[in-house]
């Protein structure tokens, strides 16, 4: 098959700000008739910040709010610092959702994952489930080359609405982990999550698929969240701490690059788009490490494959707000 290669040339113009914000604005050049999906940018990081990026995209959480995030492996460090995302969930009400690992480690069960949870503050800002804890249930996958269901943690069908609040990172088998790999492996059960690894092939094993077919098999999974949501979800990036190594590393590689900001949108493809492209566009020498780890591991087909099955647009709008 024909790989064709698409380049985006990025132009930058000045826009009058509408709520007292400066606004950026990073249009591609070749945009179709449809608007395309804007990605808010503020480069302190702050939780002030936080929440003014929430209310930026113009959605609000209501009713019973899953707030999916990483509680971090113990041992790790680089993980979303309570103290950060307080203000956040406690103005949604939120609650913080988990699914166990399918890795081993200080998070595999319930009881260990509840107390690397409070170890690192999570139950001192927030109520915290873990949703595979009583079981698991299936959402179906559409139009997948490799999976037809998505296994997740029977919790997540108590809540009305999902805030994704990811961690944007390296990421050892992935390249790197954002929005799609949170709301993916992050909300699968144990079997969901080797699902997932196996792409399609098995629950109790992580077979040894091609590196493409997981890649793919994370979109689908993700796609069978944003089905089920609907309108009813939102997603927020943290870009600080950028390691090469994910927040389940136990021991991650101390981060190489200085921190780009908080990024958020309603499209998550675009979400993570945006933040691949500010690290590629950085001034910071130290990024060649965590582009090397994107691209050794071929992650930007996630987005690619993500695009191709409608779950969002690589082309967007950059909106910075500081």
């Amino acid at each position: 098959m024909k790989k064709i290669f698409l380049t985006i040339i990025l132009t930058i113009a000045f826009v009058t700000p509408s709520c007292g914000h400066s606004q950026k604005v990073n249009e591609s050049t070749n945009t179709e008739t449809a608007e395309v999906p804007k990605v808010y940018w503020y480069k302190n990081i702050s939780s002030e910040n936080l929440i003014k990026i929430y209310e930026a995209l113009g959605r609000e959480a209501k009713g019973n709010v899953a707030v999916k995030l990483s509680t971090g492996e113990p041992g790790g460090h680089n993980f979303l610092q309570p103290e950060l995302i307080k203000g956040l969930v406690q103005k949604v009400n939120g609650t913080i959702v988990e699914c166990n690992t399918a890795y081993g480690g200080g998070r595999s069960n319930t009881e260990s994952h509840l107390k690397a949870a409070a170890d690192h503050g999570f139950t001192a800002i927030a109520n915290v489930d873990i949703m595979d804890a009583e079981g698991e249930t299936e959402l179906p996958v559409k139009g997948g080359k490799h999976l037809t269901k998505d296994i997740v943690g029977k919790n997540f069908l108590n809540y009305d609405f999902t805030i994704i609040l990811s961690h944007f990172k390296g990421h050892a088998m992935g390249g790197f982990g954002g929005a799609i790999k949170n709301m993916s492996i992050g909300i699968a059960s144990s079997n969901g999550k080797r699902l997932i690894h196996s792409s399609g092939e098995s629950t109790t094993s992580w077979g040894n698929p091609k590196q493409d077919d997981f890649l793919e098999s994370m979109a689908e999974a993700a796609k069978a969240i944003a089905d089920h949501c609907g309108e009813n979800i939102l997603y927020i990036s943290v870009a600080n701490n950028l390691s090469v190594d994910c927040d389940c590393d136990s021991s991650p590689e101390d981060p190489k690059m200085g921190d780009i900001g908080i990024l958020a949108s309603l499209d998550p493809v675009a979400l993570d788009r945006a933040c691949t492209d500010l690290v590629r566009s950085s001034k910071d020498h130290g990024k060649i490490h965590l582009i090397e780890r994107i691209d050794s591991r071929h992650g930007m087909h996630t987005l690619e494959h993500a695009e191709a099955l409608g779950m969002g647009s690589q082309k967007y709008k950059l909106i910075e707000l500081d």
